[in-house]
């Protein structure tokens, strides 16, 4: 039957009637029987027991050779600042190591040990200035193998800080292996002290104000930071100040050796073009420190936002797409001029460049699209050409663009009507391509500065080569001027010019050979009137002798910072006449004493900001662009800046970048400043008086609110709107119908 065959008795033997007479005809089990089976199983728990003996054996002998390498300490106590607000500690044995890669490994402990210095037997004011030699981003990976050594970064944090925002040069603070073992470690960088703080107590305000202060960033804060364990927070802070002062930013790959960005550059953290604004934030939610993403404020009509729409931003607005978190920037350039036209450039940290905006000029690299167009980029998009590259520092002009490669080669491309591209000619180039002319091929290149309309870019020898539009004397050098005659060019060229009416009739005399096709194709390039442009990279020969180890391109002037903080100028609104053509060094800073580390040119205006701290500024002072509170419609002499916080208290700063109508400045908290401002959605440029904080007077540099570089946010995510679906009834047919008669109304 159906229901038996889903029994046990069914599946066990079918053919039994009786189920329990199946147990009843097995014989029972033979006492020899019973006994091999109790001594089977004596045999397995005895082989079980000779094996569990033998592997403590071998581990004691193991451990035993690791202490005869070992040294004992006594027993003692430390004491670390924790959750309960004090915790003591024992310790017996410690087993230390210095391996190939000449870094400590630390070994197991005998008894208990929960405290911080006795991991390698010294004292934690000891152990602590050894923690002062490792990057931040050491720090971070040294932290993460052993929970003590976050838990003693809460006391020697301070101390680690200090030795970062003051210190000498070759003390070797935050210098890791790569540093030293880097050939060109010394290029591009400072030979002067750095003396931010002066004691540890505004080291610990400025701890303070990083952490809790700039309003409500959305930042992440972990578990153990909210009880006061640990230290999480900091190693971000720390890579912060580490890029910011000592200029230290690497870029690593798998089986390559480290690439190091330049110490003295542009774009750093912010930077501004007279229409829009880029700075780096957010990032870090997973993995890593914050400031690894971009936000962006401003004029947003040509897509320089990447933001994917074509519309203005008030407020900083961060970069979606995995911008900060799958993809992370070190590098930021906005670029453009007074022709409504802007660009960006966004630097990874893998060495590819990423490019939005504007593509009229093919300032953006991507060259022509299927259509044979150039195509506004809405959003950040890689430039396929620097696929094959690893570039270490971009720069956006107003019509062209230009990126160092870690070879130490330069790559230009976008307009080049007045020669700032480099390439011995004045035609536009719409996809990177490397400039050899005037020697730069057998040239390391360290950074570039792109100009409204030329290009500045010095090398780790210390020399600086210009090449663009040398009228205002931007290049800092003579040049030789272009002859536009074309019967005038030829006759110097040896060529008889009688019988020939029109330009176009060259091409039929068979007297010309390629070589004088491409002179004559050349001249016929030089469309513009002024014979200053400089097609050719050429040394600044006043510079000769000076190690420059930055430069920086302004609209109608130049800016170079030797390796002693010397700040020198040329260009427009400079010398008795108007123009300066020579280099010529600010000695108003150097009568105050004053050593810059950070230098900007913007549209007529120029900032600084000195190994102090504090911030220099003259040009223009139209809507507080410069951040000097005066009547005077110009300032030739540097000015002093008075950078106040919320609270209306002193704040220093790392960091400074100027526009057209505002400037930039970044706080050693990681806050950012605003001098003037853009106008947008059709509203006037200058300063805005509902901006200004109760501590700040018009004109002065105001704090952006809820807004922090360096604080860690969670990935922001893209709001998707819902399609609405169309329903055809009644009411669609009335609309129809109506809309029938009125058109029929209008015909009629």
């Amino acid at each position: 039957p159906s229901h038996e065959r889903g029994s046990l008795k069914y599946f066990i033997n079918p053919n039994i009637v009786n189920y329990t007479d199946s147990f009843a005809s097995m014989p029972p089990r033979s006492a020899e029987e019973k006994a091999r089976r109790k001594l089977l199983h004596k045999q397995k728990l005895e082989a079980r027991k000779l094996k569990k003996q033998q592997e403590e054996n071998q581990k004691n002998s193991k451990k035993k050779a690791n202490d005869e390498d070992s040294y004992e300490t006594k027993e003692g106590t430390c004491s670390g600042e924790g959750g309960d607000g004090s915790m003591k500690t024992r310790a017996t044995k410690t087993t230390t190591s210095l391996t190939s890669n000449d870094r400590f490994s630390f070994g197991k402990k005998e008894g208990e040990c929960r405290g911080c210095g006795l991991l390698i037997g010294v004292p934690a004011d000891a152990f602590h200035n050894i923690l002062n030699y490792l990057p931040a981003r050491d720090l971070g990976a040294f932290s993460m193998t052993c929970r003590y050594i976050n838990l003693s970064m809460n006391d020697g944090r301070v101390h680690h800080l200090f030795s970062r925002l003051s210190y000498a040069t070759g003390t070797g603070m935050g210098m890791g292996a790569e540093d030293a073992n880097n050939s060109s470690n010394g290029a591009g960088k400072l030979r002067v002290p750095i003396r931010i703080c002066e004691s540890e107590n505004e080291v610990k305000d400025i701890l303070v104000q990083a952490l809790e202060g700039c309003g409500d960033t959305g930042r992440v804060v972990t578990k153990k930071e909210k009880k006061g364990h640990g230290s999480d927070e900091y190693i971000a802070f720390a890579r912060f100040i580490e890029e910011a002062v000592l200029g230290r930013s690497v870029q690593k790959f798998p089986g390559q050796k480290p690439s190091f960005l330049p110490p003295v550059v542009n774009g750093r953290f912010a930077s501004a073009s007279p229409e829009h604004s880029l700075c780096r934030a957010g990032g870090g939610d997973r993995s890593g420190a914050g400031g690894s993403g971009t936000a962006s404020w401003g004029v947003g009509k040509r897509g320089q936002l990447g933001h994917g729409k074509r519309r203005d931003e008030k407020n900083p607005q961060l970069l979606l797409g995995g911008i900060g978190y799958g993809i992370r920037i070190v590098q930021v350039s906005a670029g453009g001029g007074l022709v409504r036209v802007a660009h960006s450039l966004l630097l990874t940290s893998t060495g590819q460049v990423l490019s939005f905006g504007c593509a009229q000029y093919g300032q953006l690299g991507h060259g022509y699209s299927s259509g044979k167009q150039l195509p506004d980029a809405l959003r950040p998009q890689y430039i396929k050409e620097l696929a094959h590259l690893r570039c270490t520092c971009v720069s956006a002009g107003e019509l062209h663009s230009a990126v160092v490669t870690s070879d130490g080669d330069l790559y230009t491309w976008g307009d080049a009507f007045c020669g700032q591209l480099g390439l011995g000619d004045k035609r536009p180039q719409l996809l990177p391509k490397q400039v050899t002319e005037g020697g730069l091929e057998d040239e390391c290149v360290l950074s570039v500065s792109c100009g409204a309309r030329h290009t500045l870019c010095v090398t780790e020898d210390g020399e600086v080569f210009s090449f663009g539009l040398g009228h205002f004397g931007v290049l800092g050098r003579s040049y030789t001027p272009y002859e536009y005659h074309s019967a005038q060019a030829l006759s110097n060229l040896g060529i008889d010019i009688e019988g020939v009416e029109q330009p176009q009739q060259l091409g039929h005399i068979e007297q010309i050979d390629n070589e004088m096709r491409t002179h004559l194709d050349l001249l016929a390039n030089l469309t513009l009137d002024d014979n200053s442009d400089q097609c050719i990279p050429k040394v600044i020969d006043s510079l000769v002798g000076v190690s420059i180890v930055g430069a920086s391109a302004g609209h109608r002037h130049s800016m170079f910072l030797d390796s002693f903080g010397g700040v020198y100028t040329c260009g427009s609104g400079f010398g008795p006449r108007g123009k300066q053509e020579i280099p010529m060094k600010v000695m108003e800073l150097v009568h105050k004493n004053v050593q810059v580390m950070q230098i900007s040119a913007g549209v007529d205006i120029s900032m600084v900001v000195s190994t102090t701290g504090d911030v220099y500024s003259w040009g223009k002072t139209q809507g507080g662009r410069i951040g000097i509170d005066t009547a005077e419609e110009m300032i030739r002499s540097p000015m002093k800046v008075a950078l106040k916080d919320l609270n209306g208290k002193a704040i220093k700063a790392v960091d400074v970048e100027c526009g057209y109508v505002h400037s930039m400045i970044v706080g050693c908290d990681g806050s950012l400043y605003m001098c003037g401002g853009v106008g947008t959605d059709g509203d006037d440029d200058g300063q805005n008086q509902e901006e200004l904080s109760d501590g700040n007077t018009p004109g002065e540099p105001y704090q952006v609110q809820d807004f922090n570089i360096w604080h860690r946010v969670r990935e922001p995510k893209e709001e998707k709107q819902k399609t609405k679906w169309k329903k055809y009834g009644k009411y669609e047919l009335q609309g129809r119908s109506k809309a029938l008669a009125e058109a029929d109304k209008w015909n009629s």
